[in-house]
């Protein structure tokens, strides 16, 4: 069996580094700096797990149609890897909103900052025994 691929978006230095958690879990990371970016990933690989932060889009070119910095890249997610589990982390001032998106697109965990490694851990485990009951 090969190694699970994860799609890692980091946009904030907000992120998390668990690069060194993903090694240990025997899980292949693949590291994007923008949605932009990793929409383009998924046309040459599909991830079985996406790790990204959640940013709401009050007034600026996320409102309106769409919630967040996700959604774009979530609708590709859907056509190139639709069984991919999504984690997605958020500030707790944003954590309501996360709500509009999870309406939208099935999300496998909703973690609130600061992510701890153990939380983190636990998301990822959940995440890929439910892969492995497929």
């Amino acid at each position: 069996m090969s190694k699970p691929l994860l799609f890692s978006i980091i946009e904030s230095p907000t992120h998390p580094d668990f690069s060194r958690l993903y090694r240990r879990l025997g899980i292949e990371s693949s590291v994007h700096e923008s949605t932009r970016k990793a929409i383009n990933a998924l046309k040459k690989e599909s991830p079985d797990l996406v790790v990204a932060e959640f940013f709401y889009g009050y007034g600026n070119n996320y409102a309106g149609v769409n919630v967040s910095n996700l959604d774009v890249f979530l609708y590709s997610l859907q056509k190139y890897a639709p069984e991919a589990r999504i984690i997605v982390m958020v500030d707790k001032q944003e954590r309501e909103f996360v709500d509009k998106l999870s309406a939208l697109f099935p999300l496998q965990d909703v973690l609130v900052q600061p992510v701890r490694e153990a939380q983190m851990e636990l998301a990822l485990n959940k995440a890929l025994q439910i892969d492995g009951d497929s």
